[in-house]
């Protein structure tokens, strides 16, 4: 289905900037104009790590013996299987979405483990690729890992930022770079709607979040990671 007109009525979005319509108008203008079926997609595109249903996962005997192979806390976990759900979509754009979230989460923690000599095995989560060759050989001078993720160097230099609401910022930015290739050659499809959302959330993240408030959030993330190693 085309959404020229759905598209073509929507503000432009520009990184770093305010938008003008909120995350619950936008969310029912497109409740108005999608399909059954892509509302769906849109449905997986909002779905949480602790949704009922991925935390019912939790309980299932398969489930917890690949929990106890991994260092994961609940919560990681639970975004992993939110991650592995969605590279099931039959929409070739959502599951890579999903799957660019798992790659750069593994670069992340590969590069935390690399510095403080945390086991790799224990923190790696998936089972495609990325996750194979980090296991393999970490981040130092991986060719083969440069080769299968293009923005492998952007992923290292962000988990190399010090600065917790600064690096949120790049991961941000990054993913934002991510969509717009993603959808550069695609016009007024389903793909396009759906990056329009996502990069629409970007937005509405950190609209009105200032950096005194950003170093509180982080500062209150940092207090609860205290008890352990949350990665």
């Amino acid at each position: 289905m085309q959404y020229q007109y759905l598209l073509a009525g929507l503000e432009d979005l520009v990184e770093g900037q305010t938008m003008k319509l909120s995350e619950s108008e936008l969310l029912e203008l497109l409740d108005e104009q999608l399909s059954e079926r892509d509302k769906k997609l849109l449905a997986l595109l909002r779905r949480r790590a602790d949704d009922a249903d991925i935390v019912a996962l939790m309980d299932d005997d398969a489930v917890q013996d690949r929990r106890a192979q991994t260092q994961l806390s609940d919560d990681d976990f639970r975004t992993f299987l939110l991650y592995e759900q969605g590279m099931k979509s039959n929409n070739k754009f959502v599951a890579a979405w999903f799957e660019f979230n798992l790659n750069f989460n593994n670069v992340m923690v590969a590069a935390v483990c690399q510095k403080h000599g945390y086991e790799l095995d224990r923190y790696v989560v998936g089972d495609n690729e990325v996750a194979e060759l980090l296991r393999r050989g970490g981040l130092a001078k991986n060719a083969n890992l440069a080769a299968v993720l293009p923005e492998l160097a952007d992923m290292v230099a962000v988990a190399q930022i010090a600065d917790l609401y600064e690096r949120e910022r790049h991961i941000d930015a990054l993913r934002w770079q991510w969509i717009e290739q993603a959808t550069q050659f695609r016009y007024f499809e389903i793909d396009n709607v759906l990056a329009y959302y996502l990069q629409a959330c970007i937005l509405h993240r950190w609209d009105g979040l200032n950096r005194e408030h950003g170093e509180q959030v982080f500062r209150a993330l940092l207090a609860e990671m205290k008890s352990g190693v949350k990665l």
